[in-house]
């Protein structure tokens, strides 16, 4: 312990500014952010850097070594110095204090692991040689020494196209750190190679001086401060135009191969497959030809399509590989952007997303569209330059969200706002379409047999918006807040449906009022017709499709007078997308093969356009339906359960 306490001119690499007192106790909240994205951040972070650097006028991909390892504490500059500043940190509440203990027992390991990303076929950083130079053409100056500050090219269409905006990327890197420390090695375009670094701590106090919280691997002239030539360790050599991150002292959590990999094809699959970007990764490349591969390997990514609700790269690749793009339109303030859909309809995909990506390969986010989250379909969303700048300037900080949070100026809130609202209008445009194609609906449907009368009034939609459930015999369910005893005036719907007889005369329905006398000389069977119908509000059907199975669970608990009954008759009535009912259109025995009631495990009798002798346990009837193969499973329904 002596020695590394014991200090002279050579162990003091790393400068700290000094300040008159103590005023921030905290470490940097965006450690706290970064940390959290996990090593996907990171991995994105850094090679998204790498990518805004690239040579524009070099017509080959940017290359990215990722290599992680372990490397003896001692190969690490400057070591001395940061074990005295980290020893001289006080914490002042409980975070600061665990943050401090842990940084305490990690920078003691004699073997630490690390994890490099070094680039290849791009610029690097400029004016190295000129330290902190204050230069907007000193590239290196802006990178080592100034947080919250991103570098813009002149070029406009390029800087549109680059990842970075909001200058807080870089600290990425020091989050993935126990210690908070990362280096960055540099050639530049005459060959010169400096290595720098930084170290995030807290403002702390040694000897009789006050420190601000950054740290920076430099030496300091006069009053500025001014690289290393690299001359250091293996981990950190650099010989080749580019740059080199290195991250000491690697979180445990962030020591993972396998994520490093995914998080690489997650994020910047269409730069790869778009050839503008290979990654090593350790051994394994990363490339157009390989990420099929790698995508489809059970090591990397779950395979089965219905098994996919968070992670959704092979789909994406597979949508990207091989659809078309369809061309859609979102206007704005005085334009028009345009982007390239690439979508693929599978019914099963259990989660519907659109990777939204900016122009230079890399993924912002997994689009939720409004009300669509459950739809069978991925798809990938693509726009140019113009779109590219729209784009990033709705990003939040770590390049994973479109949102208008983060505007200031209402105006621009409120146009980000009508921008996603009508992106979400476009691709349901889409979906809808693709639904349509893809289900269309069995049989021709005989509309001249359908009479809808409908009385429809402003009191009776808000009624219905409040989850009303229309009984048949004119009684509620209520399905709002149980404390909500207030009757809700049902919607007048009036239907009928003409079925001529023999006798031209139009059938009755077969639905009666409970308690209606029957005529004399009817039989049993008819007695069974003889029961109340009640029309089930959405709200109350949860409904799951799963391969050939469907289970439907019907929550009857708002009328005590139908959950008290143990057993009831079900009906399925189509329901099309403007909300029209078709009556007797479904014939359930050419549907379903059996069906089991899940209270009773017991099979239940299916007739063309009833479920008999369904169990009504608790209020609640479940049952799990086997699907034939010709089963439309695009359809929706109306409910009536006949007690």
């Amino acid at each position: 312990m002596n020695e590394v306490h014991s200090l002279n001119a050579a162990d003091n690499q790393w400068q700290f500014s000094k300040i008159p007192n103590i005023e921030e106790s905290n470490f940097n909240k965006i450690l706290e952010r970064f940390y959290s994205l996990g090593v996907a951040g990171l991995t994105r972070e850094n090679i998204q850097n790498s990518l805004d650097g690239r040579l524009t006028e070099l017509d080959e991909p940017v290359v990215v070594k990722i290599q992680l390892g372990k490397v003896n504490r001692q190969a690490i500059p400057g070591m001395g110095s940061i074990v005295q500043r980290i020893n001289s940190l006080e914490g002042r509440n409980g975070y600061t204090k665990e943050t401090i203990s842990h940084m305490k027992a990690s920078m003691m390991s004699e073997e630490v692991r690390y994890i490099s990303f070094e680039d290849s076929n791009t610029r690097g950083l400029t004016g190295a040689k000129y330290g902190q130079s204050n230069s907007k053409e000193h590239t290196w100056g802006i990178y080592a020494y100034n947080k919250g500050v991103h570098f813009e090219e002149k070029d406009e269409s390029f800087e549109a196209s680059r990842g970075g905006s909001h200058g807080v990327g870089k600290i990425a890197s020091n989050a993935a750190s126990d210690v908070h420390m990362m280096f960055f090695a540099n050639c530049d375009a005459e060959g010169e190679q400096h290595l720098g670094g930084t170290i995030q701590l807290i403002e702390h106090k040694l000897g009789d001086h006050y420190y601000r919280s950054t740290g920076y691997f430099a030496k300091l002239e006069g009053s500025k401060f001014m690289p290393f030539e690299n001359q250091y360790d293996k981990i950190f050599e650099k010989t080749t135009r580019g740059l080199k991150i290195v991250i000491p002292f690697l979180r445990d959590s962030f020591y993972r191969e396998d994520e490093v990999i995914r998080s690489v094809c997650d994020s910047f699959f269409v730069s790869i497959m778009e050839k503008k970007l290979v990654v090593h990764v350790n051994d394994l490349v990363i490339d157009a030809d390989s990420i099929d591969a790698i995508v489809t390997d059970s090591q990397y990514y779950v395979q089965e399509i219905e098994a996919m609700k968070k992670v959704f790269t092979p789909l994406y690749v597979k949508t990207y590989k091989n659809q078309q793009p369809r061309l859609i339109e979102i206007p704005h303030a005085n334009t028009v952007f345009q982007f390239n859909l690439y979508f693929n309809y599978d019914e099963r995909i259990p989660k519907g997303r659109v990777g939204i990506i900016r122009t230079i390969g890399m993924k912002i986010e997994d689009f939720t569209v409004k009300n669509n989250a459950t739809k069978p379909f991925n798809a990938v969303l693509i726009g140019g330059i113009d779109e590219d700048s729209y784009l990033k300037s709705l990003e939040n900080e770590s390049h994973t969200k479109i949102s208008s949070d983060d505007l200031k100026d209402p105006a621009l809130t409120k146009l980000a706002k009508k921008f996603i609202s009508n992106l979400n209008k476009e691709i349901v445009k889409v979906i809808d379409e693709e639904m349509r194609s893809h289900n269309p609906v069995d049989g021709k449907i005989n509309t001249s047999d359908l009479l809808y009368t409908m009385e429809l009034d402003f009191k009776e939609n808000l009624s219905q918006s409040f989850g009303t459930v229309k009984i048949k015999n004119g009684k509620n369910i209520v399905t709002s807040d149980e404390d909500n005893k207030a009757e809700t005036t049902p919607a007048k719907v009036k239907r009928k449906k003409r079925e001529n007889d023999g006798a031209g005369k139009p059938k009755e329905s077969g639905i009666r009022r409970k308690g209606k006398a029957r005529d004399k000389g009817e039989d049993e069977s008819a007695a069974e017709d003889q029961k109340d119908e009640y029309k089930i509000n959405p709200y109350r059907v949860e409904r799951l499709l799963l391969h050939d199975q469907e289970f439907i669970q019907l929550n009857l608990t708002g009328s005590p007078e139908v959950a008290k009954a143990k057993k009831c008759n079900l009906k399925f009535n189509i329901i099309d997308g403007m909300g029209k009912e078709y009556i007797g259109e479904f014939n359930m025995k050419e549907n379903y093969s059996d069906i089991i009631d899940k209270n009773t495990s017991n099979p239940c009798v299916i007739e063309s356009d009833v479920i008999k002798n369904v169990s009504i346990k608790n209020g609640i009837v479940h049952l799990q339906l086997a699907l034939k193969p010709k089963y439309n499973r695009s359809l929706k329904f109306i409910y009536y359960v006949e007690v």
